[in-house]
């Protein structure tokens, strides 16, 4: 089997935005910032304690972690839209998003949260 020639074209794929990465990427920095933010408020709050208990079963982890959700969904849905179709330093959202991902994770902490209690 012998191969075919060169014809001379040559395909390039054209660049694709990176919006929809760095709205991915940001989206998830803010769902756990959030959590970590709503851990640290229900503990320091009787009455964000018992709003967020959405099943007596589970307490206030269950409006915690749902609502954690809803706010990375609704973030990823937001930002996506805005940035679509923009060309975005990746970089700097994925540093973006470790700071809040560490901030989400620090909330979490009892050593942290239980000061505010």
């Amino acid at each position: 089997m012998t191969a075919k020639p060169d014809s001379g074209r040559r395909i390039h794929d054209a660049p694709k935005p990176e919006g929809p990465i760095a709205a991915a990427v940001l989206a998830a920095g803010a769902g756990s910032a959030a959590l970590g933010l709503l851990t640290t408020l229900a503990e320091a709050s009787a009455t964000v304690r018992e709003w967020l208990t959405w099943s007596d079963a589970v307490g206030p982890l269950s409006g915690k972690t749902t609502a954690a959700v809803v706010v990375w969904l609704a973030a990823w849905l937001v930002l996506h839209l805005r940035m679509r179709t923009g060309a975005y330093e990746t970089r700097r959202a994925l540093a973006v998003a470790l700071v809040l991902i560490g901030l989400g994770v620090l909330g979490t902490f009892p050593v942290f949260f239980q000061r505010f209690g």
